[in-house]
């Protein structure tokens, strides 16, 4: 029996994982720990009280808050402001308290109960210009990474952990990795357990996206509501590419990890659909368009956005040899899934979606 904090609990990610465990293992008690800043995550709150997980509503920048929980076991630390805008049009603060000090309070907990600590980190660690520097071509509805690269870490599977990390990276992805750097050294200091997961675009149910953060949802819902979209930079044609994964796949992984801290302590691993769970844009409006029946308007700006990027893969061979993981979840799965979940839930998503 164990005491698991969920931090971000409320949200997309942490509602999920927090379910899944109760289901699994009822005798566990759950703690849901959310600011409910996120428009949406209020939806989530009944879903978990109605399977006897305690929610609390509390902030990780606030240590007390953290510190006025019971003993922990294991922390699930997924709380984070997830967009990659945060801070460039607008004051940086509230990302760095919360990606960053926000982690460090956590750490605290962990450090006072010696809790197991896992981080859900971004793809977003790695720096946007060698992103977009690696070479690349361009078939009829995607790019592509080619075979031969300059660089290490990269190919056409996509990004290994062993990519260079010495460029920016935008102000979230910073304060991602330097959250990993401190988790890093929390474990060798303290003696603490601690695992790092690298998340590619991480979709399904219940996520209530949006434009920088969710966009696979935001993308099928754009669809179901007949809004129009726009096609952003590199000649606006909508073929950048990125790696999908459902969060079920990634809990499945979880599982996994935890039940192998001899193969998980202290690792950093790279977790994503790879290039065979992949879409550009193009091909993603072309899944909505078959799921809906829905053909919407669509623009072309042609200037590429500060922050984006052409494309990203995760290279998940370093995971998939260590615990023997694949995903499950196609593309197309993926959007049938939260189209019945839209439709189910039409009446309370439509204000938010």
């Amino acid at each position: 029996m164990k005491t698991v904090l969920v931090t971000g609990g409320a949200g997309f990610l942490g509602s999920h994982l927090a379910l899944r465990w109760k289901e699994e293992n009822p005798n566990d008690k759950i703690i849901s720990f959310d600011n409910l800043k996120r428009r949406g995550s209020e939806l989530n709150i009944s879903r978990l009280r109605s399977k006897s997980i305690e929610f609390f509503h509390g902030d990780i920048r606030i240590k007390e808050d953290l510190l006025a929980l019971p003993k922990i076991d294991l922390i699930l630390e997924c709380s984070a402001e997830p967009s990659v805008m945060a801070g460039i049009n607008s004051s940086p603060d509230y990302l760095i308290q919360t990606n960053l000090i926000g982690t460090l309070n956590c750490l605290e907990l962990a450090r006072r109960d010696r809790s197991d600590f896992v981080f859900f980190s971004t793809s977003r660690v790695y720096p946007i210009e060698s992103l977009n520097q690696a070479e690349w071509k361009e078939s009829e509805t995607r790019f592509e990474w080619t075979d031969k690269q300059e660089l290490s870490g990269v190919g056409p599977l996509g990004i290994s952990e062993s990519f260079p990390l010495d460029k920016p990276r935008s102000l979230y992805g910073s304060t991602k990795l330097a959250s990993e750097l401190i988790i890093q050294e929390y474990g060798d200091t303290y003696g603490l357990r601690t695992l790092i997961n690298r998340c590619g675009v991480l979709t399904g149910p219940w996520q209530m996206g949006k434009i920088d953060q969710g966009v696979v949802v935001f993308w099928l819902a754009s669809h179901i509501y007949k809004r129009s979209l726009k096609y952003f930079g590199y000649g606006g044609k909508g073929k950048q590419v990125r790696d999908l994964l459902h969060v079920e796949d990634l809990y499945s992984l979880l599982k996994l990890q935890l039940g192998n801290w001899d193969l998980s302590d202290g690792q950093t691993f790279n977790v994503g659909g790879g290039r065979k769970v992949s879409v550009s844009l193009l091909e993603l409006t072309e899944i909505c368009q078959r799921i809906t029946g829905n053909k919407i308007e669509i623009d072309s700006v042609l200037e590429d956005r500060q922050a984006d990027i052409r494309i990203y893969l995760s290279d998940c061979t370093k995971v998939k040899n260590t615990f023997g993981w694949q995903p499950k979840y196609d593309p197309e799965t993926i959007l049938k899934e939260i189209h019945v979940w839209i439709q189910e839930n039409s009446l309370i998503l439509a204000n938010i979606l």
